[in-house]
């Protein structure tokens, strides 16, 4: 027979479950939510969930709302930009290891240092039309270029001018070296080459034609040399011979003749390479955002065993592109240093000249070191898959850029 319970037992009541955090704050009473009325715990309204904070207020603060919303700009930036160039894949590790806050979000990050770069490449790199000073901190005078060449008479000038360019253009890419924009001096260099030879052949030309009495040939323009490429093997014309693919609609085609057209006029127009420096800076950014979740891929099948989400290779995309992006700003800072504080030869324009070059090289060793830290593997692996990594990305990149110079010049 069952033994009924002891109903005189005492009974245990069951524990009541711990108060919200939001009960154990005291609100505040000289605070009450504008919408609702209800007392504040914090800077949003418990009951309603508006936020505290309106647009009457001083400019200021609205300004720094911005800039902490769109871009985290506050003072994570100390604490990651200092590391981030510093210490190769100390944030990686960190955002790895779950410590996040204290640091800009790596997509900011990126966007955040690759416009400044990208801005400060192109304000630094300054190709005179006019044979003035510009404003530019890295200053190429396209006079002693494709213009001068274009105007010599004799192949002993054109040799000459061609050496002049070539020496300025070095000196250029010299200052400019790492950086995106050394795809445009070597883009400028090859048509200063294109020139001269052309030039060469047109005064071979015209003293053929002297001596057999026949009419001189046409001068030729820097329009025409930077689109004389063969179609159907006859120079490209937008109208009597244009280009057409057969795997395209024809109204795409006419698009691309009537945009290659227009290209062509403008550069007629400027008669120097200044539009084509600006045609790869327009598109060059939108370019290298598109190669970077391809150079996480890249990592991806570089290291396929060690069973990695996709997302961890592209957070080490986001943060090496950021510090190659910091590098760059830091490298035009040190040009622009040398060329406003310390123009003559000295012991401070050495010192900064040691900064630049020291900046430079840490580069590359920072993306081994950083590539060896997150992965973990032997160094001779880490070596073999960073050359072979460099390698294909940088393949890959001279076809970004030149894809953005094409698009560049389309969209003139």
């Amino acid at each position: 027979m069952t033994t009924p319970p002891d109903i005189t037992a005492e009974v245990t009541p069951p524990a009541s479950p711990p108060p919200p955090p939001a009960a154990a704050a005291k609100p505040d009473s000289r605070r009450v939510c504008e919408n609702c009325g209800q007392p504040l715990y914090g800077e949003h309204c418990y009951a309603c969930g508006q936020w505290t904070k309106g647009l009457v207020r001083h400019f200021s603060s609205i300004l720094g709302d911005f800039f902490d919303t769109i871009l985290n700009i506050d003072s994570r930036v100390l604490r990651t930009v200092w590391p981030l160039f510093t210490k190769p894949g100390y944030l990686t590790l960190e955002y790895l290891a779950g410590r996040r806050v204290r640091y800009v979000t790596p997509m900011r990050l990126y966007l955040f240092l690759s416009i400044i770069a990208f801005f400060a490449m192109q304000m630094s790199v300054d190709i005179d039309e006019d044979g003035d000073s510009g404003s530019g901190i890295i200053k190429v005078d396209d006079d002693s270029g494709a213009n001068t060449i274009g105007r010599a008479t004799t192949p002993a000038q054109v040799r000459k001018a061609l050496a002049d360019a070539e020496r300025e253009l070095d000196a250029a890419r010299k200052a400019a070296a790492g950086t995106p924009g050394v795809a445009g001096i070597d883009i400028a260099r090859k048509a200063v080459q294109d020139s001269a030879k052309e030039q060469l052949d047109y005064l071979a030309a015209v003293e053929a034609a002297k001596a057999s009495g026949k009419p001189l040939p046409e001068t030729p323009s820097s329009s025409d040399r930077n689109f004389n490429f063969p179609v159907n093997g006859k120079p490209w014309d937008p109208k009597t011979n244009p280009v057409d693919f057969a795997w395209i609609p024809d109204a795409v085609n006419a698009s691309l003749n009537r945009r290659m057209a227009h290209a062509r006029d403008v550069l007629k127009a400027s008669n120097s390479e200044k539009p084509v420096v600006d045609a790869l800076f327009r598109v060059s950014p939108q370019v290298l955002f598109v190669l970077m979740p391809l150079f996480a891929l890249m990592l991806k099948l570089a290291y396929l065993f060690k069973r990695r989400m996709y997302m961890e290779h592209l957070l080490v995309a986001l943060h090496s592109h950021s510090f190659i992006s910091l590098a760059l700003i830091l490298v035009m800072v040190i040009v622009g240093l040398q060329g406003w504080l310390v123009p003559t030869p000295g012991f401070f324009n050495g010192l900064l000249g040691w900064a630049m070059g020291l900046t430079i090289a840490w580069m590359p060793l920072y993306l081994l070191l950083m590539q060896k830290r997150v992965y973990g593997q032997g160094w001779l692996m880490t070596l073999v898959k960073y050359a072979v990594l460099g390698f294909s990305y940088s393949v890959l990149l001279g076809f970004g850029l030149m894809a953005s110079l094409f698009v560049g010049l389309l969209t003139l």
